[in-house]
């Protein structure tokens, strides 16, 4: 593996730790259900979510949860053979880097929790965001870094080799 796809990889390999410490530390420190204030709009809250964006098939008898699995492992897959072919370039690489860490992040929920750990609640008065995660973000800001970067002309790193 290059210098390059391994520093890519780093970004995905820090997404995951992140996620999980931080999960980790709110299943240590919080029961399920309960809701702490910390600003007037927003809220940490223990809720484990089977499905998928917004519940997502949340409501289906737990198939779901090994399809979601499998699913994440193929797209992080593609996500790996995209990384490769564009790991000179700046913005798709930085998102490939922070979708595969997300869905990586959310997989390892689904192994051993059966259903994504999420407890970031944003709100205005009764009306709310769904709750997510650090590795729900890190997904978001890709697939926003991803779309961008269509409108953006193609630009490699000054030091990027020209044979790979």
């Amino acid at each position: 593996m290059n210098k390059r796809l391994a520093g890519w990889l780093s970004i995905s390999a820090l997404v995951v730790v992140l996620d999980q410490l931080t999960k980790l530390a709110v299943l240590s420190l919080m029961d399920f259900g309960q809701a702490i204030p910390v600003t007037s709009f927003f809220q940490l809250v223990l809720v484990f979510n089977p499905g998928a964006a917004f519940s997502f098939l949340a409501d289906q008898g737990g198939w779901q949860r090994w399809f979601f699995v499998a699913l994440a492992i193929i797209i992080c897959g593609w996500l790996l053979m995209m990384l490769r072919h564009h790991q000179d370039e700046r913005a798709l690489p930085l998102a490939f880097a922070l979708i595969i860490g997300g869905a990586l992040g959310n997989v390892i929920d689904r192994v051993l929790y059966g259903a994504v750990v999420d407890f970031l609640y944003f709100h205005i008065g009764r009306y709310g965001w769904p709750a997510f995660n650090v590795a729900d973000s890190a997904i978001t800001v890709g697939v926003v870094l991803m779309l961008l970067s269509q409108f953006w002309p193609r630009r490699t790193r000054p030091d990027a080799e020209t044979s790979s």
